[in-house]
């Protein structure tokens, strides 16, 4: 299979932020970036691969400004990484005033998605063809937090699997939570008689 380079599936959606779009503080609903993002995701991904794409996880993703009403938005996709079935795409937003022309980063996400073929089967995607160092470290970042998210995931399934261990209960302590446990004879009093 011939690969592709990553201009060949760049992507930029733009939309305008309108008033159904907002909450109820009158800011652009995260929800609605996010459905935004999932579809140039999607674009992005299925160009390179060539055939249709499901989203399978979404990484980082941090509103760090809000959106106004008005603003032109900016999703802007590329392919970082390529497996056999799966590609990462990261996507830059922002947001554009368009009375004063002012443009600010407000979120940046990496959506992994999957290859399907005519059957909803996985199937083998073009290699990428890096053709500069920001393309080259994009790729070698997408394969750490690859890893990462693996070790992550081992340790979250220990965490969940030690969960019950009395040694853990004093995690508890100056939370916002409350106990209402009952046993008889008050056997559970004293594990959270601090708390």
């Amino acid at each position: 299979m011939e690969g592709l380079p990553v201009s060949f599936s760049q992507t930029t959606l733009t939309e305008l932020m309108i008033p159904s779009y907002a909450n109820f503080g009158g800011k652009i609903h995260g929800g609605i970036l996010l459905s935004l993002m999932d579809k140039v995701a999607y674009a992005c991904a299925s160009k390179h691969a060539g055939a249709y794409c499901v989203t399978v996880s979404v990484d980082e993703v941090e509103f760090l400004q809000p959106v106004e009403v008005g603003e032109l938005v900016h999703f802007k996709a590329s392919v970082n990484y390529v497996g056999n079935t799966s590609l990462v795409v990261g996507i830059q937003v922002t947001a554009e005033n368009v009375k004063n022309h002012s443009i600010k980063h407000t979120n940046t996400s990496y959506f992994t998605m999957v290859a399907k073929d005519d059957d909803e089967k996985p199937t083998q995607v073009p290699p990428l063809i890096l053709e500069d160092m920001d393309q080259i470290r994009r790729f070698i970042e997408a394969i750490k937090r690859k890893n990462l998210k693996a070790e992550s995931r081992k340790a979250m399934k220990q965490v969940k699997s030690n969960f019950i261990l009395v040694e853990d209960f004093p995690l508890l302590r100056g939370q916002r939570c409350e106990t209402h446990l009952s046993k008889e004879g008050g056997e559970w009093d004293e594990l959270f008689a601090n708390n």
